[in-house]
């Protein structure tokens, strides 16, 4: 294996990033060169068994035989194993026109914590940490490709935060890179403190319901979205990362569908699909077919919903908003308060509540049942943002149908349909469907 051929054939690799750092050492007639990528090595564990032995040993022959005794030390079968080794933490030392392989990974996996927002059953419970470099190192030990870039800047007048773009050089969607890049160019803020202000910040329509951005603090969502073309936005001293551009189908995925088989994970997500639609459509329909067209519902259903309504001396719509409104604050109320007594309070709150209103006839139990039934299906929704842009839809389709009825409620959906296909997140379509393991089967076939 030729020495000289084999560095440039890994620099040839490494061109579209800046993690490869390459080093050469002069001292008297000693030299040694070295590669490594910064993000994956212990950097005390470098200056301490490879550099200071290097100024203190007499010769080189003791300095290569040094190393070779090293328990870190492996040898060196072909070209394709000393990149894949750099890029699983190794460092590449050349000694003579001879390369070997130390390995001196700085492992981060015990300075993490579990998930917190993003549970899952099965699969990693690895969390994001506040430290950039822990961060950059978890996402480097997981996607071990010399592709993958990462590109730092500071902003924020005040406290100068260090933010990252990480992103696949050979997969990235370049017209939404360049979009983000002159998007961050443009921030003008006195203080940055979350990677989650950028979601604001870069989103071009301040005023959207819906999310540009998906935000993950799981570093297998990031694996997954930066093998899909996606870039990766982290901050040091946040937990959280931003993925764009992103689909509207991005927000109801979680990672444990590739941990089932197809049939459970296709159960799972039609799940999840039924439970956005309840919370979206149910307390519209309730009003409009109880204020408009009772008729709708089979006699005797419509008999019972009439008989539990008697007493109940409000309409159907002060009735729906009166009950989403505290189901509202219980959820926000959950919250705020202290994690040991948060699921007590409002698990109570909810059985008084709900039991009182019924018992003072200032609502319905079918209007108890339909809250409890559009709060469960609100959980189901995989990421908070999406959920939180639901709820606030929720309350104008409820209006809508109030003046105009159930053709307004049809009305008022399609309005939303056609709203969704006019959005974009830097440069992607909305509603666009996107698989990637198709894309990726394409791309290595073409390969």
């Amino acid at each position: 294996m030729n020495t000289q051929e084999t560095l440039l054939w890994i620099n040839e690799q490494f061109a579209n990033t800046n993690e490869l750092t390459q080093k050469t050492l002069e001292y008297e007639s000693k030299n040694i060169s070295y590669m490594y990528i910064k993000s994956l090595i212990d950097k005390e564990l470098l200056q301490k068994i490879l550099l200071k032995p290097f100024f203190e040993m007499s010769n080189m022959d003791q300095y290569k035989l040094y190393v070779q005794a090293l328990p870190q030390y492996q040898e060196i079968s072909s070209k394709e194993q000393a990149l894949l080794e750099i890029m699983n933490g190794n460092i590449l030392l050349e000694i003579d026109n001879e390369l070997l392989l130390i390995e001196l990974k700085l492992s981060k996996n015990d300075a993490v914590s579990s998930a917190s927002v993003e549970m899952t059953i099965h699969g990693s419970q690895l969390a994001l940490s506040d430290n950039l470099m822990t961060n950059i190192n978890l996402i480097r030990s997981y996607y071990r490709q010399p592709t993958l870039n990462i590109e730092y800047m500071s902003y924020g007048e005040v406290n100068q935060q260090k933010v990252a773009l990480v992103y696949d050089s050979e997969k990235v969607n370049e017209q939404a890179l360049k979009l983000i890049r002159e998007k961050i160019q443009r921030v003008d803020k006195q203080l940055i403190s979350a990677a989650n202000q950028f979601n604001n910040y870069l989103n071009d329509k301040r005023f959207s319901l819906f999310p540009q951005m998906v935000m993950t603090e799981r570093p297998d969502r990031v694996i997954y979205n930066i093998g899909g073309g996606k870039i990766i936005i982290l901050e040091d001293g946040s937990s959280q990362s931003l993925a764009a551009p992103v689909v509207f189908f991005d927000f109801m995925i979680t990672m444990e569908d590739d941990y089932h088989t197809i049939v459970i994970s296709t159960f799972l997500r039609m799940l999840r699909y039924l439970g956005f639609f309840i919370s979206l459509l149910l307390p519209s329909i309730y009003v409009g077919v109880t204020s408009f067209a009772p008729e709708v519902f089979r006699t005797e259903l419509a008999l019972t919903v009439a008989g539990s309504r008697m007493g109940v001396p409000f309409s159907s719509f002060v009735e729906v908003l009166f009950m989403l409104f505290f189901m509202e604050l219980l959820l926000e109320a959950s919250i705020r308060l202290p994690k040991a007594v948060s699921a007590t309070a409002t698990t109570v709150g909810g059985l008084i509540l709900g039991t009182a209103v019924t018992e003072a006839s200032l609502a319905s139990n079918i209007m108890v049942i339909i809250v409890s039934a559009v709060a469960i299906s609100t959980f189901v929704i995989p990421v908070n943002e999406m959920a939180f842009a639901i709820r606030i839809v929720r309350f104008l389709l409820i209006l809508i149908t109030t003046i105009f009825g159930l053709a307004g409620l049809t009305l008022g959906f399609l309005v939303f349909i056609m709203y969704l296909v006019s959005l974009d997140s830097f440069g992607e379509p909305y509603l666009r469907v996107y698989n990637y393991r198709k894309s990726k089967k394409r791309s290595e076939g073409q390969a």
